[in-house]
């Protein structure tokens, strides 16, 4: 199910979660005992999976209550009660809340993976495209251009730019190494953000024994970035530095 049609129709869908196990274990009831307890459980778990396999935490574990208290009050004795005398049918109800926790993880885990994947995907996709753009012999300014787009997309910071000349002494310098230095400092990105307050530098071997840095700006909002991203800054300066000195 696509995550955008789940997060357009979250509220219906936590609803049915509640409405469907506790209809299925109604229905049940009034078939007068054409259905064993068992096999409404069974029921009782492919409704709770579907529900927790939409990755909404929620839902799944509002599909495994309503599950455990419908099958409680229509299918133990004594019925229409939410009182369980047979420890076996306590068992199965508290194995209904269980499964909706778990394939609800389950889930969510799935769903970060994917994410990761993407983002990472995307990452190699733009230094493939920066690689292309200097084979082809684009200019310094257009790759400059390109690769500043790009750091900016990786990082998710309002605007970038390539500046000519070394970094501004109070700038925050990106190594090769990928950790961000100030005043000597190795700053906690991951934790407390880009500086907002100065610029983050990223410096550039130029031809000529020049430098050059791509100037990042995240001012206007607190952006936390991980050691990948910041890997990814550096190979995409690498490559603009490449280009470089391929055109020289």
């Amino acid at each position: 199910m696509p995550a955008t049609w789940i997060t357009n129709h979250l509220g219906a869908l936590r609803i049915l979660a509640v409405v469907a196990p506790l209809a299925v274990c109604g229905l049940v009831y009034l078939l007068g005992g054409l259905i064993a307890p068992s096999g409404a459980a069974l029921l009782l778990v492919l409704l709770v999976v579907g529900a927790a396999a939409t990755g909404d935490r929620w839902t799944g574990i509002l599909a495994g209550l309503a599950g455990a208290a419908g099958f409680d009050f229509f299918l133990t004795s004594p019925y229409l009660d939410l009182h369980i005398a047979n420890s076996e049918d306590l068992q199965l109800a508290v194995l209904l809340l269980l499964v909706g926790l778990a394939v609800s993880e389950l889930a969510l885990w799935g769903g970060r993976q994917r994410a990761v994947a993407s983002e990472r995907a995307g990452y190699i996709e733009g230094v493939l495209a920066i690689a292309d753009l200097a084979a082809a012999g684009a200019s310094r300014t257009v790759t400059a251009d390109a690769v500043a787009d790009r750091i900016r997309r990786v990082l998710g910071v309002e605007a970038v730019g390539f500046v000519p000349g070394p970094p501004a002494s109070e700038s925050a310098v990106l190594d090769r190494d990928g950790r961000l230095h100030l005043a000597g400092l190795v700053l906690d990105v991951a934790t407390d953000g880009l500086p907002t307050d100065r610029f983050t530098a990223v410096p550039v071997d130029l031809p000529d024994a020049t430098t050059g840095h791509f100037r990042i700006t995240s001012a206007a909002s607190l952006v936390r970035v991980s050691a990948e991203q910041l890997r990814v800054v550096v190979l995409l300066a690498d490559q603009f530095s490449a280009a470089a000195q391929r055109s020289r």
